[in-house]
């Protein structure tokens, strides 16, 4: 029996509440919107306190001041303290032998979340993640806290639907709720949070997930403005009048920004592999990454943290062509390396800085080689900025409302949108990942988007095939089949050796039509034999394996070396079953069922 101050019964009775007050819960778009609020207030509230914690943490370890950011600091003030990425690295590494000591599994993160588990995630995971996150980057690691905001808001979006036991499709807006929360807070702009989760997290933009992703999106930043949140917005001013010429190169630089996202990308999986090549144990590493980043802190504190500092910093100077490149080859360099190394964190912001510094770098070469374009250095360091972030990030329409909000100028967002979209089409046709779906690709995963396709998973052979499958010696003769097995009396029966080990398909009209001697072996009359189902494969590899066979009908077996014959499987069954799963599906996206 529960406790009486069980969380769960709590909840539970609240639900009841909530929907037995509302006459009708087709009205529970309502509950939805609400809960999308309380999940916002909270992101919000939870964002900032990351923020304020980090913060602290850079004026302890490095003397920033109040208001100040480590990665505008024009030095380190001691050169001792280039050893705090070390230090941070190693209590990373203390965390993942803990963590493999108790046999954690890899942290689920929303996009993965959402396309695989309806949404469920847990807050074990999610508290892992945040206090790595918050290390790295309180330590100095060239990573953002974007990876532990989103998940942070997006973990406690998913406890409390699941607390409230909501359908699936409804778990999952609110983890993009979490989500929209966190980035809106973040960056202090609610249309960037609300595409995030519309492009990222759920995977989809629909009118009935407005309401709900708005709402957490407005309740987060209001939350963050009233607990003090630093604001981000990019100060722009005098900036000239865009002409239609001036398109084509702003284009050819969201082509340089997409190429760019995916170098980096690539660059990330090399340190992990030269890590593995070198049989270095995944809790050394953080601690010797850490003190190749403390060694290029000492070069400049710009490529420390996730960069905000320093990105206020390439706005508001105008520095030279040979400075700003080589900021782009140090940032890079740090982030490839803090993220190969184990470090925890992500991208986004970093990938933010990094494309600010190739759109100016690209201001730069223009300047010498076509001077009479009048690329003007701000805005192509916005236009580079959301290119490559496109690319390692995903999201065009977000990134695109990121520069609008921060920018607060409206006459930027065409060449951005469609740079933006130069550099996704980019991305998408030549390498096909995003940064976080390029992870998942490395662990074997193939996600490539939230699209939610758990449910083809779980629709999987095994749940599908027929178990009362009837089967025959392989070595019976043919005559002693037409009597055991009477034309009519089957359609097909499964042809096995000793040991019920697959060998064929036999077809009863066919072999009762057969010509043969009586004396054939039926074995010698069966079909498909190198062609059979395993109970894990999903319907996808399924129907190919029908395809490629050309068989309406195959039988099920153990795994491909033992080949125990276990049931059948007819095409005709496999695609009605994913047609009816498919129509749920779509219905619960609808908000229909």
């Amino acid at each position: 029996m529960p406790a009486r101050n069980d969380p769960q019964v709590y909840a539970r009775r609240l639900r009841a509440v909530l929907i037995n007050s509302i006459p009708v819960l087709e009205a529970r778009g309502i509950v939805i919107v609400l809960m999308a609020g309380m999940v916002g207030v909270i992101a919000g509230a939870l964002v900032t306190g990351m923020s304020a914690l980090v913060q602290a943490m850079h004026f302890l370890l490095f003397d920033v001041q109040p208001g100040g950011r480590l990665s505008a600091m024009f030095s380190l003030a001691n050169p001792v303290q280039a050893m705090f990425p070390a230090i941070g690295g190693l209590l990373l590494g203390l965390s993942v032998i803990w963590l493999r000591r108790r046999k954690f599994r890899t942290p689920v993160d929303p996009i993965e979340a959402n396309a695989l588990y309806g949404g469920r995630m847990s807050l074990t995971d999610t508290f892992i993640i945040v206090v790595q996150t918050m290390i790295s980057s309180g330590f100095g690691a060239s990573v953002g806290l974007e990876a532990g905001y989103t998940q942070i808001g997006s973990g406690i979006a998913s406890w409390l639907a699941r607390a409230f036991r909501l359908r699936r499709n409804d778990v999952r807006i609110l983890v993009g709720c979490g989500a929209a929360g966190a980035i809106a807070a973040a960056f202090d702009a609610p249309l960037t949070g609300a595409f995030y989760g519309f492009e990222l997290v759920i995977g989809i933009y629909s009118v009935a997930n407005v309401a709900p992703v708005m709402t957490a999106a407005v309740a987060a930043l209001l939350t963050a403005e009233m607990f003090g949140g630093v604001p981000f917005p990019l100060e722009l001013s005098g900036l000239p009048t865009l002409t239609a010429g001036q398109y084509l190169p702003f284009l050819l630089l969201g082509l340089l920004g997409g190429a760019a996202s995916i170098a980096i990308m690539h660059l990330v999986s090399i340190v992990e592999r030269v890590f593995v090549r070198l049989a270095i144990d995944a809790s050394v590493r953080p601690f010797i990454g850490g003190i190749v980043v403390g060694v290029l802190g000492l070069i400049t504190p710009q490529v420390l943290s996730s960069g905000h500092g320093a990105l206020h910093r390439e706005f508001a100077m105008n520095y030279a062509l040979p400075v700003v490149a080589s900021v782009f080859v140090l940032k890079l360099a740090a982030s490839a390396i803090s993220l190969g190394s184990g470090f925890r964190g992500g991208l986004f912001f970093a990938s933010l800085f990094l494309g600010a510094l190739l759109g100016k770098v690209f201001a730069g070469v223009m300047a010498l080689t076509a001077p009479s374009a009048g690329i003007d250095p701000a805005v192509a360091a916005v236009v580079g900025m959301t290119s490559l972030a496109v690319g390692v990030v995903g999201g065009p329409l977000t990134m695109t409302f990121l520069a609008l909000e921060s920018t607060r100028d409206l006459t930027l967002t065409g060449v951005v949108l469609a740079a933006s979209i130069m550099s996704a089409i980019l991305v998408r046709e030549t390498f096909g990942y995003s940064f976080s779906t390029w992870r998942f690709h490395l662990r074997g995963e193939t996600i490539r988007s939230a699209h939610d396709i758990g449910w083809m998973r779980s629709l999987n052979v095994g749940s599908m095939m027929r178990k009362d499958v009837r089967t025959i010696d392989a070595s019976t003769t043919l005559a002693e089949f037409r009597k055991e097995i009477p034309l009519g009396s089957a359609q097909r029966v499964i042809a096995v050796e000793e040991g019920q080990h697959y060998v064929g398909v036999l077809l009863v009209p066919e072999l009762h039509s057969d010509l043969s001697d009586g004396e054939t072996p039926v074995q010698a009359l069966a079909r498909f034999k190198d062609a059979v189902l395993v109970p894990s494969m999903n319907v996808r590899s399924a129907a190919e394996t029908f395809q490629r066979a050309g068989a309406e009908e195959l039988a099920v077996v153990e795994d491909f070396d033992d080949r125990t014959v276990l049931g059948l499987l007819t095409e005709s069954h496999l695609m009605r079953r994913y047609a009816e799963e498919l129509d749920k599906a779509r219905r619960d996206l609808s908000g229909e069922g």
